[in-house]
């Protein structure tokens, strides 16, 4: 009788604290001592705080034994966080990853429209980054978009594209929509 395989399971972190480099070394610290593999991390700063997020692999016992503890940990090192447990994502062979850039003046709602856009045309959202800053010429409020996407299998791409740029040219957006391509340093 075969046994069915196992699924890799995986902890997803969460922590929010002031010391980025003493919560990234405390976090991945933990990981190892649990005998649990760091996948993958994102670290940002917001204001005084700094976000991070880890994804990690390992046994079951050693993700119970992390996931266990790091409520005590995140008590004594005064950071606050949160796990949730998480299978693999599922392979997607068929679909495209693309990424959208967008530069514009500031407005609160640009962020939700662009979602929205994505959202109408079924198109999944891998990664984002949006920033604001002053324009140093003017002292205008600008916001730069990072938006990577999958497009799903069977997707026109030139007409995905052409709506798109029309999109943003109806809310006065520079933006372009390319093929994601590796970061090569």
């Amino acid at each position: 009788m075969s046994t069915p395989p196992v699924r890799e399971q995986f902890l997803v972190i969460s922590a929010l604290g002031t010391d980025p480099m003493e919560l990234t070394s405390t976090l991945c610290r933990a990981s190892q001592e649990n005998r649990c593999a760091l996948v993958s991390s994102r670290l940002t700063r917001h204001g005084e705080f700094s976000a991070l997020t880890l994804q990690v692999s390992g046994s079951w016992d050693g993700l119970a034994r992390l996931e266990a503890g790091l409520p005590s940990l995140a008590k004594r090192q005064n950071f606050t966080v949160n796990v949730t447990r998480s299978a693999a994502l599922e392979p997607r062979p068929q679909s495209l990853p693309y990424v959208a850039y967008i530069s514009a003046a500031y407005r609160p709602d640009i962020l939700n429209e662009l979602c929205q856009f994505f959202v109408d045309h079924h198109v999944e959202l891998e990664n984002l980054t949006y920033d604001t800053y002053q324009a140093p010429q003017t002292g205008s409020t600008m916001l730069n978009a990072t938006i990577t996407v999958v497009l799903p299998a069977g997707t026109q791409i030139s007409w995905l594209r052409d709506q798109f740029l029309d999109f943003a040219d109806a809310l006065n957006l520079d933006a372009l929509i390319e093929p994601w391509r590796p970061q090569h340093q």
